[in-house]
């Protein structure tokens, strides 16, 4: 059986995610189809759109067989430990032969050459990166320079959103010396980072989005979401249309995490964020960052204005998203830190499968090398160390989106019903007809 295994966020699911599946399954004749899914937050450092069930359930109709979900710690994380977290969770399943991911060049002997350098890092590049990086500029942008200048290949392989993390996937494959064969086309349609909708193209997930915040947030021009039709599945537009009297259809933003970012904000302390108060910072929250933050908190307003306004040359918005969303949740540096000390990803939790992944969770459990979850209340019990505090972070992350969706959803009834929060604990599995 060739099981092949596809990394994503589907935030959210739309065409160009299902034309992947087709193609893994079609073209590259995989037998099963592993999805390997961030749950209720995402790498930019923003909450999922639609909840992880939802987004697991698109899936499985898409064509994917198995979803996992990856731990949050690695799902909020920077390019090259989404990754390495990623890699190490499949690579430990023991069943994987392939990870295919789309990249902007569709050229894997490529993609691999670029990989094998920055694997390497050899003392002239980690010179040159150092350089640039006290010049002032990102680290991105410090990366590019010394990629460059070292290795003799373009910088603009560099540039592309799915390129990048495509590179880190390789790195990580071949840092472990992993059997699992890295595969890639080219990203057809609208670049991953592009904001616009353009008929006749894949969309991408960020002009989805953007969409989507214009039209409910922003209260643009648009009418409805009708034109978004074009670019989703249609088991997917039906949950793009939010309503008030029902639990499901709700969908997520940054700026709902506004009052509660503030508040945590003001109920800390600028030394709790400095290494010689004995406590570990919080994740991605260096001592720049911190000052930047409590500099700028007199004039917050909301969740994404704040994090533009602490954006500099030296300091990706991004970067900034993911500290402040740890911030939010309590997530440290130190149990990032434990995680990659204990070879990253310690469990696989299952979110759904489908009659045709029934077998795959059979081989899985057979094979792997880490605990597979299927009973989050049973996993409590039987994880421990870094592992237990890992899960219990999945589980705590989850419920604190779930309340944050609760009091939107109250908020926007017109009846004020009352509900009830679906607790991560008594969730049931996903689970469809082939």
């Amino acid at each position: 059986m060739k099981i092949a295994a596809v990394i994503a966020e589907y935030n959210p699911f739309h065409n160009g995610h299902l034309y992947q599946l087709n193609f893994i399954r079609d073209r590259l004749n995989a037998d099963r189809i592993i999805v390997l899914m961030s749950g209720d937050f995402v790498q930019r450092g923003e909450p999922a759109v639609i909840d992880k069930y939802r987004r697991c359930e698109m899936a499985l109709i898409g064509g994917a067989d198995l979803v996992l979900e990856l731990p949050s710690y690695f799902a909020l994380g920077s390019a090259e430990y989404f990754a390495k977290g990623a890699v190490s969770l499949l690579d430990k399943l023991g069943v994987v032969d392939m990870l295919h991911f789309g990249s902007e060049c569709g050229d894997i002997d490529t993609l691999l050459k670029c990989a094998r350098f920055l694997a390497t890092e050899p003392p002239t590049y980690k010179e040159a990166l150092n350089f640039f990086l006290k010049q002032g500029f990102s680290f991105p942008t410090a990366r590019s320079k010394a990629f460059e200048k070292c290795s003799g290949l373009d910088k603009r392989i560099l540039s592309g959103a799915n390129n990048s993390l495509a590179i880190e996937y390789i790195k990580a494959l071949l840092q472990r010396k992993s059997s699992i064969v890295p595969m890639t086309f080219k990203r057809s349609g609208e670049k991953y980072s592009s904001d616009k909708l353009i008929s006749g193209k894949f969309a991408s997930a960020n002009a989805i989005r953007r969409s989507l915040f214009d039209i409910y947030c922003q209260k643009s021009a648009y009418e409805s979401v009708n034109f978004l039709k074009e670019f989703v599945p249609e088991y997917v537009f039906k949950c793009l249309t939010p309503d008030s009297s029902s639990d499901e259809n709700m969908l997520m933003f940054a700026d709902d995490f506004s009052y509660l970012l503030h508040y945590r904000l003001l109920n800390e302390q600028l030394a709790d964020f400095q290494n010689d108060t004995g406590r570990k910072p919080y994740y991605d929250v260096n001592d720049t960052l911190a000052n930047t933050i409590f500099n700028k908190l007199p004039h917050f307003t909301s969740f994404s204005k704040f994090a533009l306004s602490c954006k500099s040359k030296n300091i990706t918005y991004s970067h900034i998203s993911r500290g402040l969303m740890h911030i939010i949740l309590g997530m440290t540096q130190e149990n990032a830190d434990l995680l990659k000390e204990s070879d990253y990803s310690q469990y696989a939790r299952v979110l759904g499968f489908s009659d045709r992944g029934k077998d795959i969770l059979k081989s899985i459990k057979a094979n792997s090398s880490i605990p597979i979850i299927t009973k989050p209340s049973k996993a409590l019990k039987e994880l421990d160390g870094i592992s237990l505090i890992s899960f219990k972070n999945d589980i705590h992350v989850t419920n604190i989106y779930n309340s944050v969706r609760l009091q939107k959803m109250t908020l926007m009834s017109q009846n004020r019903v009352s509900r009830t929060m679906p607790h991560e604990l008594t969730r049931k599995l996903i689970k469809i007809n082939s």
